[in-house]
């Protein structure tokens, strides 16, 4: 029986010495006005470093958003995986996220947050010397970090969409109102063109709220299929299979357009990186950090960063 006990208390010292062996650096990054708080994790064997930009709406650093009530802790799940194969992670607080930047958001267009990713990427290079950086473009955020690629080594998209914001959204409303689906089209073509929407259709309210026309109208003049024909770095796209906002098909455009980069599709992995066994478990994974991580996506990661 002593000797049992031994043997446990060496596995649960094991296991603290490993935990310990991650290092953690809370810090600011600033551009201009905005505060950008993030947080770098690493081992002192990690030689590369993940760099994260997320997609739409308020995301903090561990994947969470309080205006949606999401928590499903997805970036800090991944982040943790990450160091325990020494990759060094590093994530921040969009603009949108902190509350201290509200009174500089009034005017903000989709290249502020390409200005931000930016900002990020220079402040880590003179502050650390890794062998390698890899920027990880999650959702919206794969369409930043193709614009904000200057300087890294590589470039992951991750559930990236392949439309432009106008194509994608008269696709989806089209597919529930064709006759809707056109009169976005038109809303749409009018915004590109004057910069405003005088009649919008009352159906089409919640996408057409004036106070955020100058930055649809600056993220529409981006498509992420042209885009990335112009990233030249080593290139990974990775889908799920049981995403229900970026489809299969939005990877293998992306890919068709650069046929360099490599394309993975991981199966029952879902939006927010979880594994759904259950169509019904997609939404409630969306709500809580208890879904399992895909094992593939980190063990797919890990071997692009590394290679």
């Amino acid at each position: 029986m002593t000797r049992i006990i031994t043997y446990l208390m060496i596995y649960v010292a094991g296991m603290t010495i490993s935990y310990a062996q991650v290092k953690s650096e809370d810090f600011l990054i600033k551009n201009g006005d905005i505060e950008l708080p993030g947080t770098l994790t690493y081992t002192e064997k990690a030689k590369d470093l993940v760099i994260w930009v997320h997609g739409s709406g308020d995301v903090d650093r561990n994947g969470n958003q309080r205006s949606a009530n999401i928590k499903a802790n997805y970036i800090k799940q991944l982040r943790d995986e990450l160091n325990k194969n020494d990759i060094a992670f590093f994530s921040y607080d969009k603009r949108t996220a902190n509350p201290k930047n509200a009174a500089f958001l009034k005017d903000i267009v989709f290249d502020n947050l390409v200005d931000d990713a930016k900002k990020v990427v220079s402040h880590l290079k003179d502050k650390y010397e890794y062998k390698s950086i890899t920027l990880v473009g999650h959702s919206q955020g794969s369409l930043v970090a193709m614009l904000a690629k200057e300087g890294v080594n590589k470039y992951i998209s991750l559930a990236g969409p392949a439309e432009s914001i106008d194509q994608a959204i008269v696709r989806q409303v089209t597919n529930q109102n064709a006759e809707i689906g056109k009169k976005a089209s038109e809303h749409f073509k009018e915004l590109k063109e004057t910069g405003d929407v005088k009649n919008v259709n009352p159906y089409l309210t919640s996408i057409f709220a004036k106070q955020n026309f100058p930055f649809i109208r600056n993220w529409m003049s981006y498509n992420p299929t042209e885009e990335i024909k112009k990233v030249t770095i080593p290139t990974l796209i990775i889908n799920g299979d049981k995403d229900i906002q970026v489809t299969v098909d939005d990877a293998k455009a992306l890919h068709e357009s650069n046929s360099n980069a490599r394309l993975v599709i991981i199966e029952n992995m879902n939006h927010v990186l979880k594994i759904i066994e259950k169509d019904s478990d997609n939404l409630p994974s969306y709500y809580s950090p208890d879904f399992k991580l895909s094992d593939k996506l980190v063990k797919t990661i890990t071997e692009f960063v590394k290679k």
